[in-house]
């Protein structure tokens, strides 16, 4: 079963077992407007929770992504470099970013269900 959580600053983890799959959220790309790059970590990389792990650039601002939780990358969305504005039409879906080997799943505890985060961003 997949369980979703999401971070203050505006990214998504769907979680399953001991894999997270990693995006911003529809919120974070209404802010964004057109998105027009995303930079994705390199596969094998350990990432520490709340670390830059990726860039998403539009044609108002460029935005880090940070890591939910610590872990390894396990794998990247390469659709997104080919086709950025995937963002800005699917952001909780087609459109993730990366997945991550969790680390440690007590860090899971700090981050919001879509109730808070809704209220979050209310």
């Amino acid at each position: 079963m997949t369980m979703t959580l999401y971070t203050s600053d505006h990214e998504w983890l769907a979680i399953d077992g001991d894999v997270a799959t990693v995006g911003i959220t529809d919120y974070a790309q209404q802010q964004l407007g057109d998105v027009v790059f995303v930079e994705l970590p390199k596969i094998g990389r350990t990432l520490k929770k709340a670390e830059a792990a990726a860039v998403v650039e539009s044609v108002k601002a460029a935005s880090d992504v940070y890591a939910p939780v610590s872990g390894e990358v396990l794998e990247v969305n390469e659709a997104l470099a080919g086709e950025p504005a995937l963002i800005n039409s699917d952001a909780q879906g087609q459109a993730w970013f990366f997945k991550i080997k969790i680390a440690d799943k007590s860090e899971l505890g700090g981050l919001m269900d879509e109730a808070a985060y809704k209220a979050h961003t209310a």
